[in-house]
């Protein structure tokens, strides 16, 4: 039988952690005090609740969430961390195929967007190799908020 409000339980779990770890002040955690590191403890809720639920299409939103958490974390406290748009791109393939292990749906998707967030990723690296590819590259760059749109749009009218 499944338990209603198990979500709200281990958000309020996970939240009570976390804010109980910020007022005893432990010098280890200290790191840990930030918007970002809520937004991984609401990722890893969401994520623990679908395999207790077994409700694996929420997967996909709970990797989300700790993926963002977890690079705005990184951005904020390591100063070598990639603060590059295409991690976006990644965290979102990294989630489709998360998702994918669970429901079979989303697999070509998530190599997509890693695809995708890897080539933008190592662009300059990579232009030995690609001169011809530049200005298309540097289009998509631009412009690819509008393909999000769009993906989004094809998304919502596909079935």
């Amino acid at each position: 039988m499944k338990r209603k409000h198990s979500l709200l339980a281990y958000l309020c779990i996970g939240v009570g952690i976390f804010l109980l770890l910020r007022e005893l002040r432990i010098p280890f955690f200290v790191d840990f005090y930030s918007w970002q590191s809520l937004l991984i403890v609401i990722g890893l809720g969401v994520i623990i609740h679908s395999y207790t639920t077994r409700t694996y299409q929420n997967l996909f939103i709970g990797t989300l969430l700790f993926g963002v958490g977890i690079h705005l974390h990184g951005i904020k406290h390591y100063s070598f961390w990639v603060d590059d748009w295409s991690v976006y791109l990644i965290i979102i393939g990294l989630a489709f195929i998360i998702r994918y292990t669970k429901t079979k749906k989303g697999f070509f998707s998530g190599v997509f967007f890693i695809l995708t967030g890897l080539l933008f990723l190592f662009a300059e690296q990579l232009s030995i190799y690609t001169s011809w590819l530049e200005p298309i590259i540097l289009l998509l760059e631009r412009f690819w908020p509008v393909l999000l749109i769009l993906l989004g749009i094809i998304m919502l009218k596909r079935k």
